[in-house]
């Protein structure tokens, strides 16, 4: 993979920042976005701007082409059956919370359980959490390992046969952790449950199956794999969509309204009242496009090596606190130094140009389950390299020395 040839074709890397060129860690937030998605929104709102569906003039039926083409990218990436099982959503969060209020609390009552674990974002937490609240059911928790990672013994201890619903993260976006969904997934369906994937974090660095997974829901953002912001989709095998009410109403979901009662178009648009988002999706598109064109084996290589490059530098450090796994990690690496808040550590790595992430990443539990309050993270994706993970190494050695702890 020529990373240099890559990078080139972010515009945005080649600044300096504080007067020092742009290291960018912080792709497990939102990534980059290159030359080739910016100019397909561009081109989109420069030559067919229009909405969708329901015009039958020119420029309504290019966009609608742009708009159900790229839903047509996004399940062959994903390996869906159909376009059908392809619902838009602003990303992995609203996915997950339209299968919380929609499936979930149509499916869960007393007595039911719904299983989770310590390490989920708040997005694939909360959700849980109020449907359980709503419906009576059980919310459960998978035990972590002193790493952070999850036994499949612990996953036959915790499913049984009164759980509606298991949802995992694939990748955890703290502990780098990648977890067996596949074989989740087959304990989940042994007892009866419903699998859902928060794909987040795999989505933009590794090939997703979710007919080989055969998980029942799978969500991710397009922030996060060179797509712009404010979408993302929601798988769901076809059956169980067909079979869910939606849970925003207004116009293009119906397909006839009376005054007292209304009806519902079929998949998938009865789960897309009002406006898409319609540039957002000839973006995803577009960012598909892209990756497929590297390809997703090259860049899980990639970033496998960073991370483990990454992790063996950082390990050098006196004081510092590496978390996760050392093993089967994805391409991020979390940690503290020495007493130096993480808040601190991120601003001093500004300084220099470099941008990492600080805080509790949206995992309060976690951060709890580790006896932490924030931890630092630096995140890589396919336009990073060694030399980046160099000047990270060379800040936190000059972050040392400002707050007077010398160089270990």
């Amino acid at each position: 993979m020529n990373v240099q040839a890559i990078r080139e074709q972010f515009p945005i890397l080649h600044q300096n920042v504080n007067g020092h060129p742009l290291v960018y860690l912080d792709s497990a937030a939102s990534s980059q976005k290159p030359r080739s998605v910016i100019d397909a929104v561009s081109r989109f709102y420069e030559h067919d701007n229009a909405n969708v569906h329901r015009g039958v003039h020119t420029l309504g039926s290019r966009a609608t082409d742009a708009y159900e083409g790229a839903r047509e990218k996004t399940a062959k990436f994903l390996n869906a059956a159909s376009p059908q099982e392809i619902i838009f959503t602003r990303g992995t969060t609203t996915a997950l919370n339209l299968v919380a209020s929609s499936y979930a609390r149509a499916v869960c009552g007393e007595g039911d359980e719904i299983v989770i674990t310590q390490m989920e974002h708040h997005s694939n937490l909360i959700p849980w959490q109020q449907a359980a609240k709503a419906t009576g059911a059980t919310l459960k928790y998978i035990p972590l390992q002193k790493d952070g990672s999850i036994r499949l013994a612990d996953v036959e201890a915790t499913v049984t046969d009164r759980t509606k619903l298991v949802s995992v993260m694939y990748v955890s976006n703290v502990l780098g952790v990648v977890n067996p969904i596949k074989e989740i997934t087959a304990i989940a369906h042994k007892h009866g449950a419903k699998m859902v994937v928060d794909g987040a974090q795999s989505t933009p660095h590794m090939k997703v199956d979710v007919r080989d997974l055969d998980c029942d829901f799978y969500a991710f953002s397009g922030h996060k794999m060179c797509a712009p912001t404010g979408i993302g989709a929601l798988y769901g095998k076809k059956a169980l969509l067909e079979a869910m009410e939606p849970v925003e109403f207004g116009g293009e979901m119906i397909d006839h309204v009376d005054l007292y009662d209304s009806t519902w178009k079929e998949l998938p648009w009865k789960f897309e009242g009002g406006t898409p988002i319609i540039a957002g999706a000839v973006g995803l598109g577009a960012a598909i496009d892209f990756l497929n064109e590297i390809g997703l084996d090259e860049i899980e290589r990639h970033e496998h090596k960073l991370a483990a490059y990454a992790y063996d530098r950082l390990s050098t450090i006196e004081g510092i606190s590496i978390f996760g796994p050392v093993e089967n990690r994805a391409g991020l690496v979390t940690f503290n130094l020495n007493d130096v808040h993480p808040h601190d550590v991120a601003t001093v790595l500004d300084t220099k140009g470099i941008a990492i992430r600080a805080g509790h990443h949206c995992c309060q539990p976690l951060m709890r389950y580790l006896n932490v309050s924030s931890t630092a993270r630096a995140s890589f994706y396919l336009y990073n390299t060694e030399e980046d993970v160099d000047r990270l190494i060379d800040g936190l050695h000059q972050t040392k020395e400002f707050f007077g702890y010398g160089i270990g």
